[in-house]
């Protein structure tokens, strides 16, 4: 068991090859791999889509599923392994308001096993059109920034390549 937590962040775009890495990262504390999955099965495609990641995998893996509360889950299941949550993105959609970043960033401080978390980057894209969604984007990408700066490591995925994005080898406030 490790004396303090090893939390990792992980994000990218769609399809960029973040969960790929996120499990990569995860395998690399040679502990119990724990999978934690926020989806939701809502239709056949969801469903398709949960069974892709599954497959992809493989064996070796216990899954828990905390669509909601993710804080819960995470105090539940620590000194068991390593755990994989994926994706905070989900989370935040499935709990609507209800998601509390305070509550998740104070479980993770709390953790002694280590936990690498995915998450979209969605704040690249065009402007939403109404004040719901661009709320959710804010919401988000608050989130997305809470979760970053308690972390030891934050790496992007970009078209399959992994990028380390912290700990930085420069301080972008030193006198250049």
């Amino acid at each position: 068991m490790m004396t303090r937590p090893h939390i990792t962040l992980v994000t990218g775009g769609a399809r960029s090859g973040k969960s790929a890495l996120a499990e990569r990262l995860v395998r690399r504390f040679g502990l119990p791999l724990i999978y934690i999955a926020t989806a939701e099965a809502r239709d056949g495609e969801m469903a398709s889509r949960i069974a892709q990641h599954q497959a992809s995998r493989g064996k070796g893996w216990t899954t828990i599923e905390a669509p909601r509360d993710l804080p819960a889950v995470l105090e539940g299941c620590d000194g068991q392994g390593a755990r994989l949550v994926d994706c905070l993105t989900l989370w935040l959609s499935n709990g609507a308001n209800a998601a509390d970043f305070d509550r998740l960033v104070v479980t993770l401080r709390q953790q002694r096993c280590p936990v690498v978390l995915v998450t979209n980057e969605l704040g690249q894209g065009i402007v939403p059109a109404d004040p719901m969604t661009r709320r959710f984007r804010d919401d988000h990408g608050r989130l997305n920034q809470r979760v970053a700066e308690v972390s030891d490591e934050v790496w992007t995925a970009i078209s399959g390549q992994p990028l380390r994005l912290k700990p930085w080898r420069h301080d972008p406030d030193a006198p250049l």
